[in-house]
């Protein structure tokens, strides 16, 4: 049975449409997208909106689901999530291979951390399946994946100890930040764009603002307050990062991470702001229904199904890229890449959902 529009869909539905654009750079419609006047991005708003929604799989604290059957159903999504970033990586693996042969331009070949597939494909193809090695713009469903690996323990301790959760994955994210531990990338040296270990804590404030009781309970009975603090906080970042009226990283002092504006390991500043504006921004949803309804539909449908547009999205994303590149871009061509492939991500929506009415 289809959901009914709430909040949550919304958001996730602009969040992938966000990402969408985002991932073609420099297209005209990627500078009219929330990034460009704010710290934070969709990425931030995708995982906090996955942590979320961990509320329905956990159940209320009155009728909560069998350990059993709740571990199963989230080590099957971690599961499905991971057999999707295989898909989608060989896709665009082959995507940019068919640009290389078609365009006879061999830089398609090292697009996006791609060399390593083609140039020594024995060790990167075991690090693909690993998820040590990750194509650039194809790194945030791995996070997810790890997210939902880590989902059956954060389910298990706000059960056996609910007050612990939330200290325990800031304790995590804080030695990250004051060390700077990371996972690293193989065979490829790096590390990954999306620092597990710091990302989660964003995963699991999304879960504990979602419950009626302890952080969250305490959020929504002081909703009022805590948006007249982050009004300024919200106004405040965004005219510096308009402007970009930052302070130097190099100057400031150790531990850097704690100072610096960084989305690998989501650093504490960006980190505020964006919580800074989902206070704010989720009193405008409301509105946004009444004045907007076709649209608070369109972006629902997209958000409840959030796998397959994403997938679809992010290969689309690397169509749009290559077409550019061809091209050399320009207002036409990016209204045209970004209203079709917009379309495309309705359409993929529409689709999953009548065949759930079918089946």
């Amino acid at each position: 049975m289809q959901r009914q529009i709430n909040a949550i869909d919304f958001w996730r539905g602009y969040a992938l449409i966000a990402i969408f654009v985002n991932h073609i750079p420099q297209n005209f419609y990627d500078q009219l997208t929330h990034k460009h006047f704010s710290l934070s991005d969709s990425a931030e708003l995708f995982v906090f909106l996955a942590g979320w929604s961990l509320r329905h799989v956990v159940g209320p604290p009155e009728d909560p689901k069998p350990t059993s059957a709740l571990l199963h159903r989230l080590l099957g999504r971690a599961v499905t999530l991971y057999v999707a970033q295989m898909a989608i990586a060989l896709l665009a693996t082959a995507m940019l291979a068919a640009a290389a042969l078609v365009l006879a331009n061999p830089l398609f070949l090292e697009w996006h951390n791609a060399a390593a597939i083609f140039y020594d494909p024995v060790r990167a193809h075991i690090g693909v399946v690993l998820l040590s090695h990750q194509l650039g713009y194809f790194d945030i469903l791995p996070l997810y994946v790890v997210l939902m690996m880590i989902a059956p323990l954060v389910a298990v301790i706000h059960r056996v100890a609910p007050h612990a959760l939330l200290p325990i994955s800031f304790a995590i994210y804080l030695v990250s930040l004051l060390f700077g531990i990371t996972m690293p990338t193989w065979p490829v040296n790096g590390q990954w764009f999306f620092n597990p270990l710091c990302w989660q804590l964003i995963f699991v404030l999304g879960f504990s603002m979602s419950r009626d009781r302890g952080p969250g309970g305490w959020v929504k009975k002081n909703i009022g307050w805590i948006r007249i603090c982050a009004a300024p906080v919200v106004v405040v970042l965004s005219i510096m990062s308009i402007f970009n009226l930052w302070w130097d990283p190099t100057t400031v002092p150790e531990p850097k991470l704690l100072f610096i504006i960084g989305k690998t390991f989501v650093t504490p500043i960006r980190l505020i702001q964006f919580l800074a504006l989902i206070a704010v921004m989720s009193a405008a949803y409301p509105y946004i229904v009444r004045a907007l309804p076709g649209l608070v539909s369109f972006l629902s449908r997209l958000g409840r199904n959030s796998l397959p547009v994403f997938c679809v999205g992010s290969l689309l994303s690397l169509a749009g890229q290559i077409v550019r590149f061809a091209n050399d871009g320009g207002f036409v061509i990016d209204t045209i890449l970004v209203g079709t492939g917009i379309a495309i991500l309705g359409t993929v929506a529409w689709l999953a959902e009548w065949r759930m009415r079918k089946d």
